[in-house]
């Protein structure tokens, strides 16, 4: 990737943690005493996703070599995944940064359709990830608190499983039949975006119908390549589950895994419905807010999980944006 492109990515990541410090609604002197009060939990959180991390990058791993020699190192893809995570973190709408990173850095090493396929490829398995992950989430729900269910509370676990099940149709349909050109052709119908997807999908048409073709072929000829990938994403986001149980561990030794995970899910959710906004500023708090307060838990656990979530943030934006810089050697295709 030329170094203009790299400096470009590195100041809009610099830009975001910057929007982030001045974001914190509390003084220097009060995040260090929350931060001591935290004690181990702290760094145990942000070691915690070393391993997230690492299952991230064999999961998309899996995806680019299916089988095939490898041409790319695991520890350059763990190094594309952090960075890339970085930077859909901290850019609006989440795509606009890292997968475009992601696909120039990928191409000297696989060529420019195996790099925009699998990164796209893999993307769609992280976010096919998600509606799995909140449907379990209710699963968990009815398991441990069915008896005290009420009826606005069936209705919303009703709506979550309604949306969740009908977006595993649609991405298992897309995977099936490819996603690209019929996703394209849905955003073409919207105001505003509309004309210009219609012209993308015009212009590019050729290139996508390969992509489709790929994403096609992932589902239905390698699909042990395909659930894999999916086993190893669904395993990162129940492994996060333990950021929260860490956390709340400040608070009290009598939390449940379970309930964690049924935590995340929700504060999930909530954050990616609001998937537009910029580091999620303020949506994961008031996730936090709702489910502790669903949950009968005392207000500072959510302050202080929301706290240590946002500064574990901030330190794995900082190594993602530092990784794009080191670690650039220029490889071609053989």
């Amino acid at each position: 990737m030329p170094a203009k492109y790299r400096n470009l990515f590195l100041l809009i990541g610099v830009v975001a943690i910057v929007i982030m410090l001045a974001s914190f609604d509390m003084s220097w002197a009060d995040l260090y005493k929350n931060v001591r009060r935290a004690g181990i939990w702290f760094p145990a959180v942000v070691v915690l996703w070393v391993p997230i991390y690492m299952m991230n990058a064999l999961a998309w791993r899996i995806i680019i070599h299916d089988g095939e020699a490898e041409r790319v190192s695991f520890w350059r893809i763990l190094k594309l995944t952090i960075s890339g995570y970085a930077l859909n973190y901290v850019t609006p709408v989440g795509l606009l940064g890292g997968e475009p990173y992601r696909i120039m850095e990928l191409t000297p090493f696989v060529g420019k359709a195996k790099a925009a396929s699998s990164v796209i490829l893999y993307a769609m398995m992280h976010i096919f990830s998600h509606f799995w992950f909140w449907l379990f989430g209710v699963v968990v729900f009815f398991v441990r608190y069915g008896h005290e269910m009420t009826w606005p509370l069936a209705v919303m676990f009703s709506l979550v499983c309604l949306f969740c099940l009908l977006a595993i149709y649609f991405f298992l349909n897309g995977y099936r039949n490819g996603l690209a050109m019929r996703t394209l052709r849905i955003l073409s119908h919207l105001p505003f975006v509309g004309h210009r997807c219609a012209q993308m999908a015009e212009h590019h048409a050729e290139g996508l119908q390969k992509v489709d073709q790929q994403i096609a072929a992932l589902h239905q000829q390698r699909r042990r390549t395909f659930y894999l990938s999916l086993g190893l994403e669904l395993l990162a986001r129940l492994v996060g589950c333990l950021e929260i149980l860490f956390i709340l561990f400040i608070f009290t030794p009598d939390i449940s895994f379970w309930d964690c995970v049924l935590m995340q899910a929700f504060i999930s959710l909530f954050a990616n419905l609001f998937f537009f906004i910029p580091m999620q500023m303020g949506t994961r708090e008031g996730g936090l807010a709702l489910v502790t307060d669903g949950m009968h838990m005392h207000g500072a656990y959510g302050v202080l999980t929301g706290l240590i979530t946002r500064l574990r943030e901030l330190i794995w934006i900082s190594i993602g944006l530092l990784l794009i810089r080191f670690g650039n050697k220029k490889t071609e295709i053989s």
